[in-house]
């Protein structure tokens, strides 16, 4: 990181017209980047980061003492505004910050409360909402679910079906949503309902904050193919929610779901989880040597030329992130970030799953499911097929080309 060469960030007509340009990260960057390794070194649990780099799960409690580690050091909430305890750090030191976690293994925070309902508190919440909620959730008091996606709205989430209806000072919602992650382990969901039916999709949804153990709340789980349970769907029967409990006016939600990207879109190449795989990656490949394996030349050269795209992928990402902080207008071209983030991680799955060989069955069912492989191997299989969803989440990889194709390249 102390030297990369970067290009100045163009507009669509304008790209590669300038030459090139030396970016170094300033002695101040430096240093805020050794503090926080130093940090990482002395206080994330050892447990909990050896599950990360292996690719266990982590449980909430674990999750939960971390969250309230960083948030003690003031370091929970980076993309929040100082007033509610964020750290005030331009988009650039996010990016050091994010790459040093990952390289320790620390796991990653709540991103249903740091970077979607937070930041739509902050800036649709009422004062009495502010003040109930953003402590809570940095010092992970309050888990949030996200209740957007219905078995007849998934990636066309104007068509949300659920119901909010009326009933003096409430609303009674009706409804079902799916997908949703986390629901199991919440204390509240954030949720898109319809509110009113008759005027155009997006204009009749509100946003609505209400508990999970409210009555008429039911949570069911769904499991992926790996026994998992990754997800879940949530109905609704007549839950009643205080209309004080919604974010932002009536009917105007999806103005409100819109915002929770914000500068959140450039944050997306997924380069401090590349470089956590990568780092994974040349480790397994040191321990297959180590026990005699043959590894193909063809492999430690697919090792190397990863290492290579992971380098011009950060170089674009900090192109990109460091023309933002110096007050630049950034178009589409964080779908460049995206795209070629979640192809990396899965290229890298591809390497490391060909690399362990037969240790990719990580479970011997005949004596009860005990664990077979080391603990470097266990988990890398079941690794690659969760991340086979990275190139559709967030916007897949057909959406992002046409992104691309539209608005960066003009065609």
């Amino acid at each position: 990181l102390e030297s990369i060469t970067l290009k100045p960030m163009m507009g669509p007509e304008g790209f590669g017209r300038l030459g090139r340009m030396r970016f170094q990260f300033s002695a101040e960057q430096l240093a805020f980047q050794q503090q926080v390794e130093e940090f990482l070194a002395a206080n994330l649990p050892s447990q909990t980061a050896a599950k990360v780099r292996n690719g266990a799960s982590i449980s909430k409690d674990e999750l939960t003492e971390w969250t309230r580690i960083l948030n003690a050091q003031g370091w929970a909430a980076p993309n929040w505004p100082v007033a509610y305890g964020g750290t005030g750090w331009n988009l650039t030191y996010r990016h050091i910050f994010d790459v040093a976690c990952r390289k320790f293994h620390a796991p990653a925070l709540s991103g249903f409360g740091f970077n979607m309902v937070g930041p739509a508190i902050i800036k649709y919440g009422s004062e009495t909402q502010k003040a109930e909620f953003l402590p809570k959730i940095r010092n992970a008091d309050l888990w949030f679910c996200q209740g957007y996606s219905e078995p007849q709205a998934g990636s066309d989430l104007a068509s949300v079906r659920t119901r909010a209806q009326r009933d003096g000072d409430d609303y009674l919602i009706n409804g079902s949503k799916i997908w949703t992650s986390g629901a199991e382990h919440a204390d509240w969901i954030f949720c898109l309902v319809r509110t009113n039916p008759d005027v155009q999709q997006q204009k009749g949804i509100s946003f609505l904050l209400f508990d999970m153990t409210s009555p008429g709340v039911t949570v069911k789980p769904l499991y992926a193919f790996n026994g998992k349970r990754l997800w879940n769907q949530v109905f609704f029967e007549d839950v009643r929610v205080p209309m004080s409990q919604r974010l932002g006016d009536e009917d105007r939600g999806w103005t409100v779901a819109k915002s929770l990207l914000g500068d959140e879109r450039l944050m997306v190449s997924r380069v401090a989880e590349n470089r956590r795989i990568l780092a994974n990656l040349r480790e397994t490949l040191e321990h297959q040597l180590s026990r005699g394996s043959a590894v193909p030349d063809a492999t430690r050269k697919a090792v190397n030329e990863l290492d290579i795209r992971l380098q011009a992928l950060e170089t674009t990402s900090l192109r990109i992130l460091t023309a933002f902080d110096g007050g630049g207008d950034i178009g589409a071209e964080p779908s460049m970030l995206k795209l070629k983030g979640s192809e990396l991680v899965q290229a890298q799955d591809e390497v490391l799953f060909t690399l362990i060989d037969y240790l990719a069955l990580p479970l011997d069912t005949a004596t009860g499911g005990a664990a077979v492989t080391p603990d470097w191997a266990e988990y890398i299989a079941s690794g690659r097929y969760h991340h086979r969803g990275f190139t559709i989440a967030g916007g897949s990889s057909e959406v992002q080309h046409n992104i691309i194709a539209k608005q960066v390249l003009g065609l």
